[in-house]
Protein backbone atom coordinates (compact mmCIF):
# COMPACT_ATOMS: atom_id res chain seq x y z
CA UNK A 1 0.00 0.00 0.00
CA UNK A 2 1.34 3.36 -0.74
CA UNK A 3 0.77 5.39 2.72
CA UNK A 4 2.42 8.63 1.95
CA UNK A 5 1.97 10.37 5.18
CA UNK A 6 -1.23 11.37 7.51
CA UNK A 7 -3.52 14.06 6.30
CA UNK A 8 -6.63 13.88 8.49
CA UNK A 9 -7.77 14.87 11.82
CA UNK A 10 -11.99 14.46 11.66
CA UNK A 11 -13.22 15.48 15.41
CA UNK A 12 -16.51 14.87 16.51
CA UNK A 13 -17.58 16.85 19.17
CA UNK A 14 -20.56 18.08 21.22
CA UNK A 15 -18.61 21.71 22.50
CA UNK A 16 -18.17 22.98 18.95
CA UNK A 17 -17.43 26.53 19.48
CA UNK A 18 -14.89 25.79 21.99
CA UNK A 19 -13.05 23.22 20.15
CA UNK A 20 -12.82 25.18 16.82
CA UNK A 21 -11.30 28.13 19.45
CA UNK A 22 -8.71 25.74 20.45
CA UNK A 23 -7.72 24.88 16.86
CA UNK A 24 -7.95 28.51 15.47
CA UNK A 25 -6.78 30.96 18.39
CA UNK A 26 -4.49 27.99 20.61
CA UNK A 27 -2.90 26.03 17.52
CA UNK A 28 -2.95 28.59 15.53
CA UNK A 29 -4.85 26.50 12.29
CA UNK A 30 -6.26 28.47 9.13
CA UNK A 31 -10.20 28.29 8.60
CA UNK A 32 -10.50 26.98 5.28
CA UNK A 33 -14.03 26.72 5.50
CA UNK A 34 -17.12 27.03 8.23
CA UNK A 35 -20.75 27.02 8.71
CA UNK A 36 -23.06 26.13 11.50
CA UNK A 37 -21.32 23.16 13.39
CA UNK A 38 -18.59 22.60 11.11
CA UNK A 39 -15.01 23.84 10.22
CA UNK A 40 -12.27 22.88 7.92
CA UNK A 41 -9.07 23.72 9.66
CA UNK A 42 -6.12 24.23 6.92
CA UNK A 43 -2.98 21.86 8.41
CA UNK A 44 0.06 23.96 6.92
CA UNK A 45 2.04 21.28 5.37
CA UNK A 46 -0.17 20.10 2.21
CA UNK A 47 -3.20 22.16 -0.28
CA UNK A 48 -5.71 19.51 0.99
CA UNK A 49 -4.98 18.48 4.65
CA UNK A 50 -7.43 19.39 7.23
CA UNK A 51 -8.93 19.47 10.85
CA UNK A 52 -12.61 18.61 10.64
CA UNK A 53 -14.31 19.75 13.52
CA UNK A 54 -18.03 18.64 13.28
CA UNK A 55 -20.25 19.47 16.16
CA UNK A 56 -23.88 17.68 17.00
CA UNK A 57 -26.07 19.60 14.55
CA UNK A 58 -23.33 19.79 11.92
CA UNK A 59 -25.19 18.83 8.25
CA UNK A 60 -24.38 15.24 7.93
CA UNK A 61 -23.62 14.56 11.53
CA UNK A 62 -25.40 11.07 11.55
CA UNK A 63 -22.74 9.43 9.47
CA UNK A 64 -20.12 10.75 11.77
CA UNK A 65 -22.23 10.15 14.85
CA UNK A 66 -22.39 6.71 14.03
CA UNK A 67 -18.82 6.05 12.63
CA UNK A 68 -16.37 8.90 14.87
CA UNK A 69 -17.24 6.41 18.27
CA UNK A 70 -13.68 6.22 19.40
CA UNK A 71 -12.39 9.51 18.99
CA UNK A 72 -11.00 11.34 16.59
CA UNK A 73 -10.32 9.77 13.07
CA UNK A 74 -6.73 10.10 11.58
CA UNK A 75 -6.67 9.37 7.84
CA UNK A 76 -3.63 8.75 5.57
CA UNK A 77 -2.64 10.16 2.56
CA UNK A 78 -2.46 7.60 -0.55
CA UNK A 79 -1.79 7.84 -3.64
CA UNK A 80 -4.79 5.65 -4.79
CA UNK A 81 -7.55 5.50 -2.99
CA UNK A 82 -9.42 2.65 -5.02
CA UNK A 83 -6.47 0.50 -4.73
CA UNK A 84 -5.84 1.05 -1.52
CA UNK A 85 -9.69 0.21 -0.90
CA UNK A 86 -9.09 -2.99 -2.86
CA UNK A 87 -6.17 -3.76 -0.94
CA UNK A 88 -8.00 -3.49 2.90
CA UNK A 89 -11.17 -5.33 1.57
CA UNK A 90 -8.88 -8.18 0.26
CA UNK A 91 -7.13 -8.07 3.98
CA UNK A 92 -10.93 -8.80 5.09
CA UNK A 93 -10.63 -5.08 6.59
CA UNK A 94 -13.91 -3.89 7.86
CA UNK A 95 -14.88 -1.31 5.29
CA UNK A 96 -17.42 1.79 6.94
CA UNK A 97 -18.30 3.07 3.65
CA UNK A 98 -18.10 3.90 -0.37
CA UNK A 99 -14.93 6.26 -1.41
CA UNK A 100 -16.76 9.95 -1.37
CA UNK A 101 -15.12 11.94 -4.08
CA UNK A 102 -15.45 15.99 -2.81
CA UNK A 103 -17.55 18.39 -4.77
CA UNK A 104 -15.32 21.37 -4.16
CA UNK A 105 -11.43 19.93 -4.03
CA UNK A 106 -11.24 18.40 -8.03
CA UNK A 107 -9.53 14.59 -6.76
CA UNK A 108 -10.14 14.79 -3.34
CA UNK A 109 -11.61 11.55 -1.77
CA UNK A 110 -12.06 9.14 0.90
CA UNK A 111 -13.99 6.94 2.66
CA UNK A 112 -13.30 5.22 6.74
CA UNK A 113 -12.37 1.76 7.59
CA UNK A 114 -12.04 0.16 11.24
CA UNK A 115 -8.64 -1.06 12.43
CA UNK A 116 -7.96 -4.27 14.36
CA UNK A 117 -7.86 -2.21 17.72
CA UNK A 118 -11.55 -1.35 16.53
CA UNK A 119 -11.08 2.53 16.04
CA UNK A 120 -11.75 4.59 12.87
CA UNK A 121 -9.44 5.42 10.08
CA UNK A 122 -9.90 6.84 7.22
CA UNK A 123 -7.76 6.88 3.33
CA UNK A 124 -7.94 9.73 1.72
CA UNK A 125 -6.23 11.13 -2.14
CA UNK A 126 -5.62 14.33 -3.79
CA UNK A 127 -3.55 16.14 -1.26
CA UNK A 128 -0.34 17.21 -2.12
CA UNK A 129 2.74 18.23 0.06
CA UNK A 130 3.28 21.93 -0.93
CA UNK A 131 6.12 22.89 -3.13
CA UNK A 132 6.06 19.42 -5.10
Amino acid sequence: MDVRRLGFLGIRTDDFSVTTRFFHDVLGLATYYEEPDFAMLSLPGAEHDFVEIIGPDAEGSEFQAATYTTGPVASFVVGDVAAARAELEAAGVELLDDITWSRSIEGLAWFHFRGPDGCVYGMMQGSRVIGD
